[in-house]
């Protein structure tokens, strides 16, 4: 997983990261549900082909897109796949951690 910068997260900035496809409308459909239900709170959300990354193809090829977030330890969260789960992103969002 690449790293964001810690000025964003130190800036209260959130962190998202959807592991995608080029041609995978889906993965696009997962990003603009995710903007839509962030409203106006700020996040970076990465898109992380996962193509580029024989690991990445391994670990997350059937499932994609998959949604991860970063909690407030810095650690990557599964939060969903293929669809936004609003309820898992709203667990997250609350400090909790998600049944993924």
């Amino acid at each position: 997983m690449s790293a964001i910068p810690s000025n964003a997260a130190s800036a209260g900035i959130l962190q998202f990261m959807i592991y995608s496809r080029s041609y995978c409308h889906l993965c696009d459909d997962l990003r603009d549900a995710l903007r839509a239900a962030l409203g106006e709170r700020p996040a970076q959300i990465e898109m992380v082909d996962v193509d580029a990354d024989p690991a990445l193809v391994e670990r997350y090829d059937e499932l994609v897109p998959v949604l991860m977030g970063q909690d407030a330890a810095g650690s990557w969260v599964r939060l969903c796949h293929y669809h936004l789960d609003v309820q898992a992103l709203q667990a997250f969002l609350a400090g909790g951690r998600p049944q993924a």
